[in-house]
């Protein structure tokens, strides 16, 4: 069990379900090996189980694969097709933890857990910080947190590139995934 002068002032045990209006998923990839293209996917679902002990807190999440936006409708449908996500047979990625460590005084955390993305599962590692607990103006208690990793999408069959002239490929293999959220605790 942790030592309670080892978790952070404002933790608080609970389950916490996602803010959608003030969360957001977004991904990076290199693009002609020079600059990145970004993009967000709109719709998901979170959910934080904050245990007594911190190292036993779950996370969940849900994305829904079809609301990924970049800026540029063509290049949206064309990752929605098969060359990339395959919506139509996958519409999902999911996450599920495995594990929660970290320094729980200073708010920083390492969750692993198993990724699934177009029906293949891989272990990946999740590296954060909380941002704080805050009561907003309707007496909800809202947590925010933001955790980054890194993927090789062809670790999940997303293998589609095209050859440059100039020699090298359009799109790199390693894709930055941020997650920005805010949960609410449930009463």
């Amino acid at each position: 069990m942790t030592n309670a002068t080892d978790i952070h002032p404002d933790y608080i045990v609970g389950t916490w379900k996602l803010d959608p209006t003030h969360s957001e998923i977004s991904f990076s990839v290199k693009h002609l090996m020079i600059t990145k293209v970004r993009g967000i996917f709109g719709t998901f679902d979170v959910t934080i189980v904050t245990a007594e002990n911190p190292a036993e807190s779950t996370v969940e999440a849900t994305i829904d694969i079809a609301s990924v936006n970049t800026g540029v409708e063509a290049r949206d449908n064309h990752l929605r097709a098969s060359d990339f996500f395959l919506v139509e047979e996958y519409p999902t990625m999911t996450f599920t933890s495995t594990s929660f460590e970290g320094d729980f005084a200073a708010g920083d955390f390492t969750v692993a857990g198993e990724l699934t993305l177009r029906g293949v599962t891989k272990p990946i590692v999740l590296k954060g910080e909380v941002g704080g607990v805050m009561q907003d103006s309707y007496g909800n208690t809202k947590a925010g947190a933001s955790a980054t990793t890194k993927i090789n999408r062809q670790d999940f069959g997303v293998s589609f590139n095209a050859p440059l002239e100039a020699g090298g490929v359009t799109l790199g293999d390693e894709v930055t995934i941020t997650l920005d959220l805010q949960v609410v605790l449930q009463k």
